[in-house]
């Protein structure tokens, strides 16, 4: 019995030692498998980098390891490098110069590519997933939403809910936890903005549960099986598309609909005014787009806005004293009750804040493509087919033009500090080129007046010992949420 168990161990051994060996041998041909696809008809290398594991790639480590993933590979491969991410090739590219070709070159060199996940989450029709001429045309269609007028139109109902929010923490005795607060904050000023008003409580609850759902899922792989997020995502999809058609047929039978009473409706009279009446599926897409791009990334950038100005005290004094000196204080000049979009877009130093804000922190880490065709980029090939994934906020933080760039300083952006530079492509807060974000005077103005608001709160505070680690996937947000403590004595205006 005894002479035996050598025999059991040596056999349990080879059977474990049997999996690491088998591991290996997969990623080896899975590594291997990538390199053969390189384009034969150019002598140029792919880029330099790792394809990660069969099948998912280096997904797990991306979402894992947040923002230190990119950095990591860039410090190790350089500013182009090649990984594999959400079961797509993909070439990550950092820095204005790389950015150029690929920003100017939107439908030549490389068009749309968001992962497949996200292509089905937001449909065919989006403004995102469309090319060409058709997005051109589209993008006139969707401008109308945030010219003057609909800002201005807008700002009233902003003011409400974003005044609201801040005197509901205020009157906290606990700490708020600001990240999943600022996402109810955007998500009723999208609705708002979107329809013209607010369902009641319980309705509005159930749809920001559903476009919760949308947003957890949208950057899934793309595996339709039970219990899989996407699966799980495009359910949301689906439940939001009943609702926004319902939305849709009581403003088409409101006759005649007014101009600024609700985005949707300015689109709806945008679409006919440029002959590219829209169908109510494209209606429903348009709506999912506009309100998942309206509230998660303005999300995003609310809480971001709110860490920097706890993390830096004196930026946080100056708007205080400049915010006082332009007369611009509801408590002794009543200006509250007359501020228009015109008020807020002269405020200098609060602009300068807004762009450091989305400078050090963009809501959105960086932008897919895909190569149209084979192209040379930074001495590499990038082969037709592979996804190409430009850096936002690497690209902010490599950028030599942004002396110092680990320190917050809202005066870089001064009209004297700005004289002479050009900043294009070396800093793109809401993407470049053909695709820049339609949407990002509204997410300004947003982010603006809650400044305002918590401005003129004047004291709160962080609720922990130290500051929460940033995480980037799906968008930028805190680990912990962000704990602050508000004041509820300094929030009486009267």
């Amino acid at each position: 019995m005894y002479p035996c168990l050598p025999q059991i161990s040596r056999r349990g051994s080879d059977h474990q030692a049997a999996v690491p060996r088998a591991v290996a041998v997969g990623t080896y041909l899975w590594q291997l498998q990538w390199n053969l696809k390189r384009d034969r008809n150019w002598k140029l290398p792919l880029p330099p980098g790792s394809m990660g594991l069969p099948f998912v790639g280096e997904t797990f480590h991306w979402f894992l390891q947040g923002s230190e993933f990119h950095a990591s590979r860039r410090n190790q491969h350089g500013n182009v490098f090649k990984t594999h991410l959400l079961g797509r090739p993909v070439v990550r590219v950092t820095g204005a110069e790389y950015l150029r070709p690929l920003l100017m070159e939107e439908h030549n060199l490389v068009g749309v590519n968001w992962p497949r996940s996200a292509q089905d989450m937001l449909g065919s029709s989006s403004l995102a997933n469309s090319i060409g001429d058709i997005h051109r045309h589209r993008r006139k269609v969707y401008a109308r939403i945030f010219s003057h007028s609909a800002l201005e139109s807008y700002l009233p109902r902003i003011r409400k809910l974003v005044g609201e929010t801040v005197k509901d923490w205020c009157a906290r005795e606990h700490p708020v936890t600001v990240y999943p607060e600022t996402k109810q904050l955007t998500f009723r000023i999208a609705v708002a903005v979107l329809l013209g008003s607010l369902p009641g409580e319980e309705e509005l609850t159930d749809l920001f549960t559903t476009f919760e759902q949308l947003t957890r899922n949208i950057f899934s792989l793309p595996f339709d099986i039970a219990g899989s997020g996407y699966r799980k995502g495009i359910r949301a999809r689906d439940k939001l598309h009943l609702y926004f058609e319902k939305a849709i047929d009581d403003i088409r039978q409101s006759s005649p609909y007014e101009e600024n009473s609700s985005a949707l409706s300015i689109l709806i009279k945008s679409s006919k005014e440029h002959r590219m009446e829209m169908s109510t599926q494209e209606l429903k897409e348009a709506a999912v787009e506009l309100m998942f791009a309206a509230y998660a990334t303005t999300a995003s950038a609310c809480t971001s806005l709110i860490l920097q100005l706890l993390k830096n005290p004196a930026v946080f004094a100056k708007l205080k004293v400049d915010l006082q000196t332009r007369g611009f204080w509801p408590e002794t000049t009543g200006r509250e009750d007359t501020l228009h979009h015109a008020d807020i877009t002269h405020l200098q130093y609060l602009d300068c804040v807004v762009k450091e804000v989305l400078r050090v922190l963009p809501p959105v880490s960086g932008g897919y493509r895909v190569a149209l065709r084979t192209f040379e980029l930074a001495g590499f090939q990038i082969p037709k087919g592979w996804s190409v994934l430009y850096s936002i906020q690497d690209t902010h933080n490599t950028a030599p033009i942004f002396q110092d760039p680990e320190t917050f300083d809202p005066d870089r952006f001064a009209k004297d500090q700005m004289e002479g530079k050009n900043i294009r492509f070396h800093y793109l807060p809401f993407g470049g080129g053909v695709r820049r974000c339609l949407g990002k005077e509204l997410a300004k103005l947003i982010l603006k007046v809650l400044a305002i608001e918590l401005t003129i709160v004047s004291h709160w505070e962080l609720a922990t010992k130290t500051f929460p680690k940033m995480l980037l996937v799906p968008i930028v947000h805190p680990a912990d949420g962000l704990k602050v403590q508000f004041s509820a004595q300094l929030c009486n205006r009267s």
